[in-house]
């Protein structure tokens, strides 16, 4: 089975940043003119995660706030007293949520639902520039 390789590169504002990939990874889909596999997009590093949401303004306010709720950034946590850059909640939280997705695709198409988008979500306290991996396997 061919495997193609593509990066997205970006950079964030930081905490509570949530990037849409959606189109930029249909867009590399319909280049490798695969028709049928599964794509997987990952991000490299331990503040930030990749997942899936209905991407729109009430959502895009809820997932930070759900998360501060669960893995609050103003508490005392290991890994700041370990390398001081207190971002040691954004570690968890990226945790808590993964690195990485895989998504497949069919007739070319990825197997999204309607209001199913592929997204970043940061968690680090400062921006970041990201690079994030997406390989396609499939034929």
């Amino acid at each position: 089975m061919p495997v193609k390789n593509y990066h997205i590169s970006l950079s964030t504002k930081g905490d509570g940043d949530i990037r849409d990939l959606t189109e930029q990874v249909a867009s590399m889909l319909s280049e490798t003119k695969l028709k049928d596999g599964t794509v997987t997009v990952f991000v490299p590093g331990s503040t930030a995660s990749i997942t899936t949401i209905e991407f729109e303004p009430g959502l895009k306010k809820d997932i930070p706030e759900v998360l501060n709720r669960l893995i609050p950034s103003g508490v005392r946590y290991h890994h700041d007293d370990t390398w001081g850059d207190g971002n040691g909640y954004a570690h968890v939280r990226a945790a808590f949520v993964g690195p990485g997705i895989t998504v497949p695709f069919t007739s070319g198409r990825l197997s999204l639902g309607t209001w199913q988008q592929i997204v970043l979500l940061e968690f680090d306290n400062r921006s970041r520039r990201r690079e994030i991996v997406v390989q396609f396997i499939g034929e």
